[in-house]
């Protein structure tokens, strides 16, 4: 691998799985926080490279880039030439929305800057996220323009914050609608249906209980801001998610596929699978996120 000498990061030998690679710890993409921090790994191969940025999840208030299971499938990636990017942001705790999504865009916008030190392909940009992380890649997807969400005061507002290509594990979608879904699966117990409350992980996200503020939770609401221009979306949900019901999936799919059409919006239901399952980073569903970003990305 090669730099010039006016590019400088600091990259260092590491191994993903089998997988060899470089990568470059706590770089900060904005400084209002210290969450506003993400990880570089570079497969061992030449550039430029596609980047995939993936967005933790934790109910948006917990959970680390380093510290996911989804980090144990980045060698299916890496090993397919795309240079991954995690991220972590402000959680709920720290600060309310729209913190979260400005926080996502302001590292895609950070990315871009940097593309030429890093041999980043700034043309071809995924995003992947899981739960919390799910919804954030969805809203970064179907909001591009939005200044509302943009953050532009988090820097490098001259850079455009779009992706090319959006995977969206199990991330809700419509909170106003979640209770109602988790009833509406015969699978789970009403007990599982506390998206309402006012200690709930949407609630402190909002800063209020959402059903009290129904038009402020709209604005998170990646359905809200669906149109042509969107990227291809990738949705994947276990039929037997208690936490974040599957039919919210089904609304931003159902959303997007008049947009997009059955070439670029794709739905795939788990059998089984409950929230955050380990068969979503095992090698045979990541083959199919591989495939999505190679269609798209490529």
């Amino acid at each position: 691998m090669r730099f010039a000498a006016s590019q400088q990061p600091t990259l260092t030998p590491t191994h993903i799985g089998a997988i060899s690679a470089f990568v470059a710890h706590d770089i900060a993409y904005a400084s209002l926080s210290e969450a506003q921090k993400l990880d570089i790994y570079l497969p061992a191969r030449e550039g430029p490279y596609p980047v995939i940025v993936y967005v933790h999840g934790g109910a948006f208030k917990f959970g680390d880039k380093k510290e996911n299971e989804a980090t144990k499938a980045f060698s299916f990636l890496l090993a397919a030439g795309y240079a991954l990017v995690s991220i972590n942001y402000r959680l709920s705790g720290e600060a309310k929305f729209p913190a979260q999504i400005e926080d996502v865009k302001a590292a895609v916008r950070w990315l871009r800057a940097h593309a030429t030190d890093y041999h980043f392909d700034a043309q071809h940009f995924g995003a992947w996220g899981a739960s919390a992380g799910g919804h954030l890649v969805a809203l970064l997807g179907t909001s591009a323009g939005v200044a509302e969400l943009e953050g532009a005061y988090l820097g490098n507002a001259d850079q455009a914050s779009n992706v090319q290509a959006v995977v969206d594990w199990y991330g809700p979608t419509d909170f106003l609608q979640m209770d109602a879904h988790v009833l509406q699966n015969a699978v789970c117990s009403a007990a599982y249906a506390t998206h309402n409350n006012p200690d709930s992980p949407e609630s402190e996200l909002m800063g209020a209980p959402i059903q009290t503020i129904p038009e402020i939770v709209r604005t998170a609401n990646p359905i809200a801001y669906v149109n042509q221009h969107n990227p291809p979306f990738l949705l994947q949900h276990g039929t037997a998610d208690c936490i974040v019901p599957p039919l919210q999936s089904q609304l931003l799919y159902d959303a997007l596929l008049p947009m997009l059409g059955t070439e670029r919006a794709a739905l795939v239901y788990l059998s089984g699978a409950k929230h955050a399952d380990k068969v979503f980073p095992q090698e045979a569903n990541m083959q199919l996120v591989v495939q999505f970003f190679d269609k798209h990305l490529r």
